[in-house]
């Protein structure tokens, strides 16, 4: 059993954590973001972000976790036994982006599969609606879409022989290859896309600032929830992350270099992908707004487009990039699948390898089922809710938990003792009141935008979600250990 579990170094610990906060979010959800609030501007907001949520958010779970050196249940049900029903909501809303977030990954080993003999063709949209991804078409919503099925599984086995291994052998061997391999690479992608003709082009478009949208308010919450959702706050896996953290460990300095790491290589991605689409905007004449896109339309659609007319670098490029997404992927599902494991294992007093092979089990199962022609269409709606909906509220209330009833003045000491950088009341102060405000904020205007765009096929599943967490947390809520 591994419940006093420990890195060996704070290298893994770091490597690890910035495995967690470096996913698929940061190389094709950033850009996106950057250029639709205002380009250069949004700079901005969004480093304001950073110091006022994004580090001390980060500070702080790193203090609690370094401080409990427990499962998460377990630190909210020592702060107050009723709590734990509320840590088992977010470990189960962890377990379900897990699950999602397989199917995203599996679709990129696909995609780095074909990107060998460019079997996607001319027609990319269709290749994925046909082969990888699925439609919104409800009339045929169980054939399974084979080669995505077969990447999932072997994606799942991957991450059971990684996370059933003790912390060290684990986790930590894995995040030591993987990081430097994935920054390596990109590093190469984007400097060639510095290189192509057009390159200008995207970067002026990506960059030119909008002073006049800093006073919109949605680019300002659009700022917030890039921090919240690229650094992995208020959903346990930091808290796990550090509390496998041996003593005299320079926490507040480690939050400082995971939070650069992170916003570097996001910042720098996002250069990369827009000197690639400046480049198929020169090449083929079409527009730069037409080719701008987010998540999966960017990646599995537009960028298959671009490599297509690149001749034989296209070739190279291509299974690049997607080893890229598969190693970011990767490290941040395992992440999310660890908060999981180390939670039921400390609740039934089982094995890490029990505990990590049941969940990878279960956690395939459902997988597979968004294998089949509704595949993206239900990752969409689950992802909406469960990112915009869900865990924005329980980070509001770990807030209120963490600040108000827990002492959190506490851990100041044990922050403070061997990093460079101290934090005091200006830091208790953000986490009590600024933090919660806009967070709640952020949720308001998530609430508000599903109900004046309802969907009662996503109101349904959305419904279904949330019965069954509910009933689920309250039955481990109610059950002991053996």
């Amino acid at each position: 059993m591994e419940k006093n579990a420990q890195w060996n170094s704070t290298l893994s610990f770091i490597l690890a954590m910035i495995g967690v906060v470096v996913g698929l979010g940061n190389i094709w959800r950033f850009s996106y973001v950057l250029y639709s609030n205002g380009g250069g501007s949004f700079f901005i907001p969004y480093l304001i972000a950073i110091l006022l949520m994004g580090i001390p958010f980060l500070i702080l779970e790193y203090g609690l976790g370094y401080n409990f050196k427990d499962s998460f249940p377990n630190i909210l049900k020592k702060i107050n036994p009723k709590f734990e029903f509320i840590s088992w909501i977010i470990i189960l809303l962890l377990f379900i982006v897990g699950i999602y977030y397989v199917v995203i990954i599996g679709w990129d080993l696909t995609y780095l599969f074909s990107s060998l003999t460019f079997e996607w063709g001319n027609d990319t949209a269709a290749y994925f609606a046909n082969n990888v991804g699925g439609n919104s078409n409800l009339s045929d919503p169980i054939s399974f879409l084979i080669p995505t099925t077969i990447s999932v599984l072997l994606i799942w086995a991957i991450i059971w022989f990684i996370s059933h291994r003790n912390l060290n052998d684990g986790i930590a061997k894995f995040s030591k290859i993987a990081i430097p391999i994935l920054f390596i690479l990109m590093i190469g992608i984007v400097i060639y896309s510095f290189t192509l003709p057009g390159a200008s082009l995207g970067i002026k478009t990506l960059i030119t600032p909008d002073w006049n949208m800093l006073l919109n308010i949605k680019v300002w919450l659009a700022a917030f929830s890039q921090i919240i959702f690229s650094l992995s706050l208020g959903q346990a896996i930091v808290i796990t992350y550090a509390s496998y953290l041996p003593d005299n460990s320079k926490l507040i300095d480690n939050a400082f270099l995971v939070v650069l790491s992170n916003s570097l290589f996001e910042i720098f991605t996002a250069l990369g992908v827009f000197s690639i689409l400046g480049y198929m905007s020169t090449t083929t004449g079409t527009p730069m707004t037409l080719l701008i896109s987010e998540g999966t339309g960017l990646v599995f659609i537009v960028f298959p487009k671009i490599f297509n007319i690149m001749g034989p670098i296209g070739h190279i490029l291509a299974p690049t990039l997607f080893i890229v997404i598969l190693f970011a992927g990767l490290s941040s599902a395992i992440g999310m699948i660890e908060p999981v494991v180390n939670s039921v294992l400390h609740k039934f007093n089982i094995s890490r390898r029990k505990s990590a092979t049941i969940l990878c089990i279960i956690g395939c199962i459902f997988s597979l089922m968004l294998t089949t022609n509704l595949g993206s269409y239900l990752i969409g709606i689950i992802d909406e809710f469960i990112n915009e909906i869900a865990i924005l509220l329980f980070i509001a209330i770990q807030c209120i938990i963490f600040s108000w009833v827990f002492d959190i003045q506490s851990l100041i000491p044990a922050l403070n003792e061997k990093s460079r950088f101290k934090v005091g009341k200006s830091w208790v102060a953000t986490i009590k009141y600024v933090l919660p405000i806009f967070i709640v904020v952020i949720w308001i205007l998530g609430i508000f935008d599903n109900i004046t765009n309802p969907n009662s096929f996503s109101i349904i599943i959305d419904l279904l979600i949330t019965i069954i967490v509910l009933i689920v947390s309250g039955i481990f809520y109610k059950m002991n250990a053996d």
